[in-house]
């Protein structure tokens, strides 16, 4: 399947192609005659399709299903049509202050590696190592590469505006990935990726309006409605880090006193305590909340936190109206000792009792919640009918 024009025809065509493969990978494996009625398509149209998805090696036909017992054979059995694992690929990267990520997705929603690593003093080369080593182990055709960073991007997905908590600035970061990977490179806000991604396979599935929370150095928001990112109109959408909420005086990497992240990010945290930073946040925060459970002056510290947090969240409420709130990063093995302190604050916060406190859930992604969402964001073209699926090539990538 070649790409083809950019409207009329080719647009119709792409279009009702992803119906087809969102149909097949949501719902899983069906006869054509099936998809036309998933789809509301034509048979006719649906042949078509299966016949370019097969060229371009995205399907492959099930054997058919065998008939009951005392059920006659009728003509010649239907074949159910199946997305082929592991030939179409999306890639997703993350570098973050402390740490990196790379996913793998195949286009059937399966998801082929995961890893996370620690960032060390060249993060850039850290991260371009772990990409090409999953990249070397799963040699499908790779639809495009997501990298989320911590960082104001602009709608181009490409330019870094504003990173705080990292040396990023305009379009190096894609320049020096797409030149090694050799395919389309786009960069998007981490908060957007995990967001996205705890709304399509982590706590936030099925829900239509979520509000997922960043829980690293940096804080940032990713607001889901319908399963959707809403981005707002220059794309900067959830900076909610640098709200004045918290201790006024505490300094902030932007530059700033008294923002949220400096109150309830990781290293305030560690430096409320004295402890070092280990390799990943959640160690980190595991050793943090081990120590919690003997020492009053860091649960002191943790419920301090958790306080801050409801306070943000209030506001967050008032403006949003999420129906869940998921905290990722640190605060997931934190759990409790900063849930409950948030929930305590946001019940005495909201403004009055026809408001509904969004229900506060952990996150279940772990540190991979930002790649695999930039990984999905590697797919979202084909899936959304925007861009055309190229046929595979499984021996080069």
């Amino acid at each position: 399947m070649t790409t083809g024009p950019g409207g009329g025809t080719g647009q119709l065509r792409r279009a009702n192609t992803a119906a087809v493969l969102q149909s097949l990978r949501r719902l899983g494996p069906a006869s054509r005659a099936e998809l036309a009625q998933r789809t509301g398509l034509a048979k006719a149209t649906v042949g078509a399709i299966a016949a370019d998805l097969e060229e371009a090696g995205a399907v492959v036909e099930e054997p058919p299903a065998p008939a009951g017992p005392g059920q006659p054979a009728r003509g010649r059995p239907s074949r159910p049509l199946s997305l082929r694992a592991g030939a179409h690929l999306g890639l997703g990267l993350e570098l973050n202050v402390d740490y990196v990520s790379a996913v793998v997705v195949d286009l059937a929603g399966g998801v082929l590696a995961s890893e996370s690593r620690p960032a060390g003093e060249d993060r850039l080369e850290v991260l371009l190592a772990l990409a090409a080593e999953l990249r070397a182990a799963h040699p499908g055709r790779l639809l495009g590469a997501t990298v989320a960073v911590p960082a104001l991007v602009r709608d181009d997905d490409r330019t870094v505006a504003w990173a705080p908590n990292l040396p990023l600035r305009g379009d190096t970061l894609v320049a020096h990935l797409a030149e090694a990977l050799g395919c389309e490179v786009r960069v998007v806000n981490d908060a957007n990726c995990a967001a996205y991604a705890e709304a399509h396979h982590g706590a936030a599935r099925g829900v239509d309006h979520a509000l997922y929370l960043t829980g690293t150095v940096g804080i940032g928001a990713g607001i889901v409605v319908g399963g959707q990112l809403v981005q707002g109109a220059a794309g900067f959408a959830g900076e909610v880090g640098h709200m004045p909420v918290g201790d006024p005086a505490a300094p902030c990497g932007c530059g700033r006193r008294g923002c949220w992240e400096a109150s309830i990010g990781l290293h305030a945290v560690l430096d409320a305590l004295g402890m070092p930073e280990l390799d990943t946040p959640l160690t980190t925060a595991a050793a943090v909340a081990a120590r919690a459970v003997d020492d009053p002056a860091a649960r002191a510290t943790v419920e301090r936190v958790g306080h801050d947090l409801g306070l943000g969240l209030a506001i967050l409420t008032g403006v949003l109206d999420p129906a869940v709130v998921v905290l990722g990063g640190y605060f997931v093995p934190l759990g409790d000792l900063v849930l409950d302190p948030a929930r305590r604050v946001l019940d005495a916060r909201l403004a009055s009792d026809v408001q509904v406190r969004p229900e506060l859930r952990l996150g279940t992604l772990d540190l991979r919640a930002a790649a695999l969402g930039a990984a999905e964001q590697s797919l979202a073209g084909v899936l959304g009918g925007t861009a055309d699926l190229p046929a595979c090539e499984l021996a080069g990538g």
